[in-house]
């Protein structure tokens, strides 16, 4: 991945999100991180990254921290739609049921933003999933807890960017169902592991992220780029 600086991360400058998956998933995922230069933050208008490069500009404002959570929205929407289209072996009747009402909340949030932002919503994004193993119920749980960890610190983190009280309310209501999927996940991986402390400090808070931490991470998952580089930063 190219962000700015145009270096790429290697696997001693792992995600703290990245480093929540167990280390033998995650070493499947590190592989393609250099490889997978899904998202470039640059310095250009929308309709020029359009053109030069297939990828999308979340824009500026309340609409470009929309446009981010969107995104977001829609990576977790195509993943779970994916394990409910293909569920690992022996998943039980109750395990398949938690996977198929995670993929319609997700579903349902993704089409909240795109309707909230009709004519300015960013257009669908190209996934990449090759690094996951469908078949396998830790491959799965692995990714599903990577990133519904993510998608909890990506609203804790984009929540003080919004400057509408109405989009505000609509995205503590949505990091709420995240974190209820998040303690689902984790507990199916470990019982009891759903709010240790490598996500609640010792203060009781849960970890916040900012987009391009969130981005970053989420970048070996998504093949289209995505410029986010007019988002406000507080």
């Amino acid at each position: 991945m190219d962000i700015i600086s145009g270096q790429k991360p290697g696997a001693s400058e792992q995600h703290p999100i990245a480093r929540n998956v167990s280390r033998r998933n995650f070493l499947r995922f590190a592989g393609i991180t250099g490889a997978s230069a899904a998202i470039i933050i640059t310095g250009c208008g929308k309709d020029e990254t359009d053109e030069m490069d297939g990828g999308v500009n979340l824009g500026s404002g309340d609409i470009g921290v929309l446009n981010y959570a969107y995104a977001l929205e829609q990576l977790e929407a195509a993943f779970y739609t994916r394990v409910a289209e293909m569920p690992y072996n022996n998943i039980s009747p109750l395990e398949r049921q938690y996977f198929e009402e995670i993929r319609d909340h997700e579903i349902a949030h993704r089409e909240l933003f795109k309707k909230a932002l009709a004519n300015n919503a960013i257009r669908n994004l190209e996934v990449d999933f090759s690094a996951v193993n469908f078949s396998n119920r830790e491959s799965v749980l692995a990714t599903a807890k990577a990133f519904e960890d993510l998608g909890v610190s990506a609203y804790n983190g984009a929540g003080k960017l919004l400057t509408n009280p109405d989009y505000l309310l609509l995205a503590g209501k949505i990091v709420s169902v995240e974190a209820r999927h998040a303690a689902l996940v984790r507990d199916l991986i470990a019982n009891g592991s759903f709010a240790d402390n490598t996500i609640v400090d010792a203060n009781g808070l849960d970890r916040s992220l900012n987009p391009m931490e969130v981005l970053a991470a989420a970048a070996p998952f998504v093949k289209t780029r995505i410029n986010a580089s007019n988002l406000p930063t507080n």
